[in-house]
């Protein structure tokens, strides 16, 4: 089995009149982050992580925020064609590792619904996704609530012939 590991990182800055949509749950709070899509900063490091680790670049370069097509879409949905490009080069996920950086709102109640919704868009078991969150004690961007950041790594594999003709049976 041929692995590859893919590292990803974004970073939003916090506005008010936006939803903060963090892992595509929209989270209660007086700001939201700022973007072009939908601006879902742990969902945007994933795609960068899926990306990378087949070596096709990364988000700005498949979906640049240039493109009108691209204004407040789900990045959900940006993350299925990452998921489809990595599948067309013969590989799949098999588990994610995130970790979200704010320190404010609390993350905690919301980050099971967040692995349920990542796991779901990309069509993998939710014990494959695991979601983190941090605050950075006061310091930076994030501890001043200027802004959320992400980190994501993922694992990746070559699908073998014997694993495709099993999935194509089904």
């Amino acid at each position: 089995m041929k692995l590859r590991i893919g590292s990803g990182y974004d970073v939003h800055r916090l506005v008010s009149d936006r939803k903060l949509i963090i892992g595509g749950v929209i989270i209660p709070f007086e700001k939201g982050l700022k973007g072009h899509s939908d601006a879902d900063v742990l969902v945007h490091a994933l795609c960068d992580a899926i990306l990378g680790a087949a070596g096709l670049g990364d988000i700005g370069r498949h979906f640049p925020d240039s493109d009108p097509v691209y204004k407040d879409i789900s990045s959900l949905i940006l993350l299925k064609r990452c998921v489809n490009m990595v599948e067309e080069q013969g590989y799949c996920i098999e588990n994610i590792d995130c970790t979200v950086f704010a320190q404010a709102p609390r993350l905690e109640p919301y980050k099971q619904d967040m692995e349920h919704k990542i796991a779901a868009a990309i069509e993998i078991s939710s014990e494959s996704v695991n979601v983190k969150a941090t605050t950075t004690e006061g310091l930076g961007f994030e501890g001043r609530g200027e802004g959320i950041a992400a980190h994501a790594v993922v694992l990746i594999s070559k699908i073998s012939s014997l694993r495709l003709n099993a999935t194509s049976s089904d």
